[in-house]
C-alpha cells in the first residue's frame, strides 16, 4: 500500500542562525577554475546529484540529465572544443579586454577531477507538458536551477563547481553521444579548490564588478 503523506509534518525551523549561514553560503558560492587534483570520495557527485534533483521543476517534468565524463579520450574532444570557441571568444574583445581576458584561467578542464555535462531532455513527456506550452525554455531553466542547487550543496562541502560556457553545445552532444532531443545545458568541472574567494574571479580581475541590487528592481 501505497505511504500516505503527513499532512500535518511540522514545518522545519529555519532560524535565524540557519539563514545568515545560507547567505554566507551564497557568497561563497565560486565560479571555481583552480583546482586540486585530488579526488573525490567514491560516490560524492552522485550524492549531489541526488541533492540536484531535489530542484523545482516546470511541471514536475524533472528535465535534468547529467553525463559523469570520465574517458580521458572524450575529455581531451571537449578540451579542444574548448579551445577552439576560446580562440574566437578572444577575436571578440577589445585589445585591452582581450589582453586580461587572455590571462584568466577559464576553464578547470585540466585539473578538476570531475566532469559532468548537464543537458536538458526537451522530448521527455514527464509533467504532460504542464507549464511550458507558452514557455518552453522552462525546461531548460529548470536545469539551470538544479545546477545551482549542486553548486550550492557541493560549496557546503568545501567543494568547487566551474561551470564552462565557452563551448559549442552541438559538439558536446556529438563527443557525449547522447540522444538527440538533449540539448546542452553546462559543462561542470568539479573538484577541490586550491584556493577559496567570497569574490568572484573577473571582480578581482577588475573585469567586472557586482552592482547594488536596488539597481536591478522596476516598480510598477
Amino acid at each position: 500500500m501505497e505511504a500516505k503523506l503527513d499532512q500535518h509534518a511540522q514545518h522545519p525551523d529555519f532560524d535565524p542562525a540557519f539563514r545568515g549561514r545560507l547567505q554566507t553560503l551564497l557568497a561563497w558560492r565560486r565560479d571555481v577554475r583552480r583546482f586540486s587534483r585530488d579526488a573525490l570520495p567514491e560516490g560524492t557527485i552522485e550524492r549531489l546529484i541526488g541533492i540536484a534533483c531535489l530542484s523545482p521543476s516546470v511541471g514536475l517534468s524533472e528535465p535534468w540529465r547529467f553525463v559523469i565524463v570520465e574517458d580521458l579520450t572524450r575529455r581531451a574532444a571537449i578540451r579542444a572544443c574548448f579551445e577552439l570557441c576560446n580562440r574566437e571568444a578572444l577575436q571578440k574583445q577589445d585589445p585591452h579586454r582581450a589582453a586580461l581576458y587572455a590571462r584568466l584561467k577559464l576553464a578547470g578542464l585540466d585539473d578538476a577531477p570531475c566532469h559532468v555535462a548537464v543537458f536538458a531532455d526537451r522530448a521527455t513527456a514527464q509533467g504532460h507538458g504542464l507549464g511550458r506550452l507558452t514557455m518552453p525554455a522552462t525546461l531548460d531553466y529548470s536545469v539551470a536551477i538544479a545546477i545551482h542547487t549542486l553548486w550550492l550543496a557541493a560549496r557546503a562541502e568545501g567543494i568547487g563547481v566551474g561551470w564552462v560556457s565557452i563551448l559549442d553545445p552541438v559538439r558536446v552532444a556529438e563527443i557525449l553521444e547522447v540522444p538527440k532531443d538533449w540539448t546542452f545545458i553546462g559543462h561542470l568541472c568539479i573538484g577541490y579548490p586550491e584556493e577559496e574567494h567570497d569574490t568572484p574571479a573577473l571582480q578581482r580581475a577588475h573585469w567586472e564588478r557586482r552592482h547594488p541590487a536596488a539597481g536591478t528592481i522596476l516598480y510598477r
